[in-house]
Parts: C-alpha cells; sequence; structure tokens
C-alpha cells in the first residue's frame, strides 16, 4: 500500500525510532562522503505554496545526495486549490514523479492530494501541522541528551503547528509536554483533547512561563506571527511580550535546558540575540538535523533501506 507522512502519528512508536535510526545512519554516510543513492532515476515533485529557504535547500539537497532529482513548484507554478483543483494536481503530478513533498497554507489540501495521488505524500508543513521538524528535532535531542525518555520539552510562544505536531508525538512517546503561551493563543482544543485521552503522556497548558520552564530539557519557541499573520505582529507583540526566550527564562529553566527554535528567528523578538548564540542553543544542530532526519522519511515512504 501507499505510505504518506502527513502526521508524525502516522508513524508507530518502533517506525519513529526505525526512522531516527535511518537519519543516523545517512547522516554517518553523508559526513564520510559515502555515495549511497538509493533514489537514483527518481524525481520527487516539490509543491510550495508557503515558500520557505530550509525546507526548499535540505528537501532538495537530500534528495540529490540520494541519487534522485526534485523539482521545485513555486506559488506561481502551482497555485494549490485556485488555478486548479488539488485532486487533480495530485494525479497529474502522480504521473510524473515518484515522490511528492508539499508545503501548503490548509491542511485539508495536504489530506486531499495524499487521498488522490498514487505516489507517497510528505507534508513539508500547513498551517495545523509540520511534523519533519519534529522528527528532525527529536533526531536532534538524541544525539544531545542520549536518551528520548522522561523528557521534559516546553514550548514557549503560540499554539501552533509546532504545537500541534509535538502533541501528536506525544501520541506515540511518552513525553512530559508543556505549552506556555498567553490567553488566546492555545493550540487546537481537539488535538490537546486527543493527546490527553491517548494516555501516554503528561500535557499541560500554561500561562505563566517562568513556571513552565523549571526543570525542562527542552525550551523551544518560534516566531510570534508567522507567514500570513505578518498582518497581527504589532498586536502579538504587545500580547507575547512576557514569552520572550531571554537568558533569565533559560536561567530558570536550568542548567540542564537546552534551546530549540525551528527558524528562521527574529532575533531579539521571541528570543534573544544572547540566547542564539549561548551555549545552551542547538539551533543550528537542529536545522541540520532536518535534512537527515527528511531523507529517513523518504526512505521510510518508499520502503527504500540503506544497504
Amino acid at each position: 500500500m501507499k505510505r504518506d507522512f502527513l502526521h508524525v502519528s502516522d508513524l508507530s512508536k518502533e517506525e519513529i525510532h526505525e526512522t531516527l535510526d535511518l537519519a543516523a545512519e545517512v547522516k554517518a554516510r553523508f559526513k564520510s562522503r559515502e555515495t549511497y543513492q538509493p533514489f537514483a532515476g527518481q524525481t520527487m515533485a516539490m509543491i510550495f505554496a508557503k515558500p520557505s529557504a530550509r525546507t526548499r535547500i535540505s528537501f532538495e539537497t537530500g534528495f540529490h545526495r540520494l541519487g534522485g532529482h526534485a523539482i521545485y513548484l513555486s506559488p506561481d507554478d502551482i497555485s494549490i486549490g485556485k488555478r486548479e483543483a488539488v485532486k487533480d494536481i495530485a494525479r497529474v503530478i502522480s504521473r510524473y514523479n515518484d515522490l511528492i513533498m508539499a508545503r501548503l497554507f490548509k491542511h485539508g489540501h495536504i489530506l486531499e492530494m495524499a487521498q488522490y495521488a498514487d505516489v507517497p505524500v510528505i507534508n513539508g508543513l500547513t498551517d495545523y501541522n509540520h511534523p519533519c521538524q519534529i522528527l528532525a528535532d527529536l533526531f536532534t535531542i538524541q544525539e544531545h541528551k542520549k536518551r528520548l525518555n522522561d523528557l521534559k520539552i516546553v514550548y514557549v510562544g503560540d499554539g501552533n503547528n509546532i504545537v500541534h505536531s509535538w502533541l501528536h508525538l506525544a501520541r506515540r512517546l511518552p513525553l512530559h509536554f508543556v505549552c506556555a503561551c498567553p490567553e488566546g493563543y492555545l493550540p487546537d482544543e481537539e488535538t490537546v483533547t486527543a493527546t490527553r485521552a491517548a494516555g501516554i503522556s503528561r500535557i499541560e497548558i500554561s500561562h505563566d512561563p517562568t513556571a513552565a520552564v523549571k526543570g525542562a530539557d527542552i525550551v523551544y519557541t518560534d516566531v510570534w506571527a508567522p507567514m500570513g499573520q505578518k498582518h497581527e505582529a504589532a498586536e502579538r507583540a504587545a500580547r507575547f511580550a512576557d514569552f520572550q526566550v531571554n537568558s533569565q527564562l533559560m536561567a530558570a529553566a536550568g542548567d540542564q535546558a537546552r534551546f530549540m527554535h525551528c527558524l528562521p528567528a527574529e532575533r531579539d523578538v521571541e528570543t534573544t540575540d544572547a540566547v542564539m548564540e549561548s551555549e545552551t542553543s542547538i539551533v543550528f544542530d537542529q536545522a541540520e538535523n532536518r535534512m537527515h532526519a527528511q531523507n529517513a522519511i523518504m526512505l521510510m515512504v518508499t520502503g527504500a533501506r540503506t544497504s
């Protein structure tokens, strides 16, 4: 059967660990400059309704180094759900390519694309979630913490697509996950409820970031006004003023805490330049690991394996 990757919870606990093992193996091959090309002769269509430097570079570079050819389709090339129906795009592109990666605004569009495509579809981001990012985050945490058990992850900021992906992960791996956000910027209620109902992880919503970060293994943040919400930037800056990840907040977390950000960062807004450049920051390892984690995801959904 065709395999898609639309949510972190599409993978079982065992498959998550298998994907992380694959990421480590492929990363080691890349670091040693070994030629490894399981996707030789294959093509991947990369559909971007929402532009991104990191997503394009990491997928295009990774697929190329694995032997394949990635085709970048900009918002002007394909106007998802506007110039042409999603189901038509999905079926046509499937006739040309072996794999589809799509970075879209509407989550419903990625679900529809997966429904009608005949080849695997990978969710490069939607307004609802960002599953590739969270597997890269998990891979990075494993490298630095040497464990995935008993982690306390504290996300500080808007209850956005990053939070929803962490919540989906919390249905597979036991976590203590805290979303510290202002009133009115909560994560999706149904997602929180479903994660709590799974009974695997401890889930908290807090409006006190200083209290929330105490004992955290990871303090994580993101921009306050992402693409599509820039018109709210001034209002959000006022509402989020007490939720900046600065040196004082990291001190409250403790010496064991590491800082993460999915990038791009607005320095001295949601976090400070000092925190970004501190020894606690693992942001750039996290950014690099997007490529390695995504390579593992591509290997998983296509059924290719290292050899």
